[in-house]
Formats: C-alpha cells, structure tokens, sequence
C-alpha cells in the first residue's frame, strides 16, 4: 500500500461559501470532501472503508488500534482502513476461505466516496446535522462514551457479549433514522495513515503490533466475516417458515 500526500488544505477565505463540515475535513484533517448536502469524503486517497452491519463489526472494534476512526450510519458500521483495502478485499476473503458465501461486508475505495458524519465540537459535543433541518444544536456527549482520550472506546459498554444484539450505542443520539455520526471520530493533527489497519501489519499482532504500529487488515477482516456470516445465520433462522 503506498502512502498519500494530503490534500493541500483550503485557504481561509471571509467570502468561502464552502459549507463548514466540508472546510473542517479539509482544513483540520486534509481529507478530500466534496461540498453538498450531505459533505461526502473522498475514498481510496487517505483511506478506504469496509461497511458491515453495526452489530458485525462491534466484534471486531478490539482489532482497531488507537485513533482508527469508525462511523455508525444507520444500522451500518464504517471502519476507516489502509488505502487500497478495497482491493485487496476479494483476494484477501478467498484466502481466509470466505470467499464463497455472500456476505454483507463491502468496501468502498478509489473513485468512492461516503456521507462525511458531522464533526466533533470543542469538549465532545457533536456538531448538528447540516443535511436535517430538524437536527438541534451541539449536543454534549458523555465522557464515558469516548473515554479520557478523545476518539478512545470504553472497554465495556459498546461490545456486544456473544450471541448479543449490540444495544444502542452511548451518545451517538437519537436523530433521524440513517444518519451518520461519528463512534470513534478522527483526531486533528494526527495522520490517519499510521493507524489504519493494512496487510503491511500481517502477523504483526491484533492490535498494534504490526509494521509502524499499525493493526492487522486480516484479523480485522476475518472478525467481520465471521460475524457477518452469524449474523446473515441468525436472520434465516428468524424468517417465517413460507406456508404452501
């Protein structure tokens, strides 16, 4: 995986109509955001995204080393990994012996792009939904639901127990049904590229053990398939039997 220059950040300007969710991501993280409603992140320059159903990948959040960002959207979960990810993922499922069964884990990587949550505000709150006209104000979040260290994840709490329905996540609010957010949101000033799991860290170690610190891309990868395959095992066995 070859490592990206950031995108050169956006001058400040008093007349830049640029919507201010998109100047944050560019200004604050040097991410590549795409203005409109919603602001949209570029992938597969700074990062790739593997997408599973939320209650797949809390299982897997113990393979994410510290300030590896994740979204929730909707009952969806977002984890932010190496750039080029995306494809090496069918390679990397039919190698862990995955790739014959359909499983709802995508990626998403170059020419892509995903619903950027709103940012992070000064001392935890998060920031309203600019694409929900009904969104209120900032709200606080708890201190407990990031932990001391912004972007952190508590130990217990947000983990779903074996065979367990994840319950709602602490502090991600209750807005409306889909909405992006952030469960473990990006740092300012910290280059997300060293954090993101990747297959440079293969046999490195689950969580920071790998090449830089990075976390392992097939532990995180074979969490998730497993997951997603009791998941899809779990939603058969809940269909109503058809009546002839």
């Amino acid at each position: 995986m070859v490592a990206t220059v950031p995108v050169p950040r956006r001058p400040s300007d008093p007349g830049d109509p640029v919507d201010p969710v998109c100047r944050w991501y560019e200004n604050e993280l040097g991410w590549a955001a795409v203005p409109g409603v919603p602001v949209r992140l570029v992938t597969g320059l700074r990062f790739d995204v593997l997408e599973v159903p939320a209650e797949a990948g809390f299982p897997a959040l113990r393979h994410l080393g510290p300030g590896s960002p994740v979204s929730l959207h909707g009952e969806r979960m977002r984890l932010l990994v190496a750039a080029g990810s995306a494809e090496e993922l069918p390679g990397l499922l039919d190698w862990l012996e995955w790739g014959a069964l359909a499983l709802d884990l995508t990626a998403i990587g170059a020419d892509g792009s995903i619903e950027a949550p709103p940012p992070p505000g000064p001392g935890g709150a998060v920031a309203p939904d600019p694409g929900d006209p009904a969104s209120p104000g900032p709200r606080a979040v708890a201190p407990s639901v990031f932990g001391a260290r912004p972007g952190g994840l508590p130990e217990d709490g947000l983990r779903a127990r074996p065979g367990e329905r994840p319950a709602a996540c602490p502090g991600t609010g209750t807005g409306p049904r889909g909405a992006t957010r952030w469960l473990r949101p990006p740092e300012p000033g910290r280059e997300v590229e060293t954090a993101l799991p990747t297959l440079s860290a293969l046999g490195g170690g689950a969580v920071g053990g790998g090449v830089g610190g990075a976390p392992d891309l097939v532990r995180l990868v074979q969490t998730m398939a497993t997951q997603c395959h009791r998941v899809m095992l779990r939603r058969a066995r809940a269909q109503p039997l058809a009546v002839s």
